[in-house]
């Protein structure tokens, strides 16, 4: 029987995980699908019920699906486990259907942007070091979680709406520090890492006002913004001899595990799969 997982959203048109998942698929010449479904948050529960006897009717075996917004909070009353991350995280980007029938929710985000660090720096040399995150919202608690696994011993926090960086700071654990988003640039000269996780900076959007002269000479920054590719941010990064990591590998990383769990072999990113999906990013 063919396998067959896909992705949730509402709407769901700009996702680029079928073109992702559909590189793999021809690459590793498997009988198998993914495709997009558009769902709203009040049809998920219903959705998550019914498709694996209407995919089965078309020969079709139902593994999971990637969730993105606005499903991946909704996600949590509905699946049967979640995992550490997912719950530590507070929201579900996969979805895997055990043999049983259970409904097993994860996120792969943190995973994602770790390995996409690695690729870049030996992450060992952030144990016990500092952090500053720009942003509170969503992909900023994927973010912290990933940092607080990777063994930093200091997060500063900063956020537009200081509230929400201390709300997402007691949830995490007093090595998270909220910071004020006008005291931002103070802790440049002791963070091992800078990371944007605001829209800030994106195509479309305001400018992340930040400068970067103060930072340490050995400092990592990353932006979880892929369009553009470098932003702003990154650009002067590398004005100032800093290692620079876009976004778009952090996409491509959180993808492997549910593309492992659905179709039994464990993907590579590499230059061709970047290539490839960019090529798509640029015709969105």
């Amino acid at each position: 029987m063919k396998l067959a997982a896909g992705v949730m959203g509402f709407p769901i048109s700009h996702s680029l995980s079928p073109r992702l998942h559909g590189f793999w698929i021809k690459k590793y010449d498997l009988d198998a699908s993914y495709v997009a479904w558009e769902v709203p948050p009040e049809r998920l529960a219903a959705r998550l019920k019914s498709l694996p006897d209407t995919l089965a009717e078309e020969g079709q075996l139902f593994r999971g699906t990637n969730l993105t917004i606005p499903l991946k909070e909704k996600a949590l009353s509905i699946v049967d486990i979640i995992e550490d991350s997912a719950r530590a995280i507070g929201a579900i980007n996969t979805i895997v259907m055990e043999g049983d029938g259970l409904i097993v929710g994860r996120n792969t985000d943190g995973i994602g942007f770790t390995d996409s660090l690695a690729e870049h720096v030996d992450i060992a040399r952030f144990k016990g070091k500092e952090a500053l995150v720009l942003g509170a919202g969503g992909a900023a608690r994927a973010i912290v979680y990933a940092l607080i696994q990777i063994g930093f011993d200091k997060i500063h926090l900063t956020n537009r709406t200081l509230a929400r960086a201390e709300e997402l700071a007691q949830d995490m654990g007093d090595q998270v520090i909220p910071l004020e988003w006008d005291a931002r640039e103070e802790k440049l000269a002791f963070a091992d890492l800078i990371v944007n996780t605001t829209s800030l900076g994106m195509k479309g959007q305001p400018p992340l006002e930040i400068s970067l002269k103060n930072a340490k000479k050995d400092a990592v920054v990353t932006d979880i913004v892929y369009v553009p590719l470098k932003t702003d941010l990154l650009l002067e990064a590398e004005k100032y001899g800093l290692v620079a990591v876009d976004g778009l590998g952090m996409l491509l990383h959180q993808a492997k595990a549910g593309f492992e769990a659905w179709f039994g072999v464990k993907p590579e990113v590499d230059a061709e799969l970047r290539a490839y999906v960019l090529e798509g990013l640029a015709q969105k």
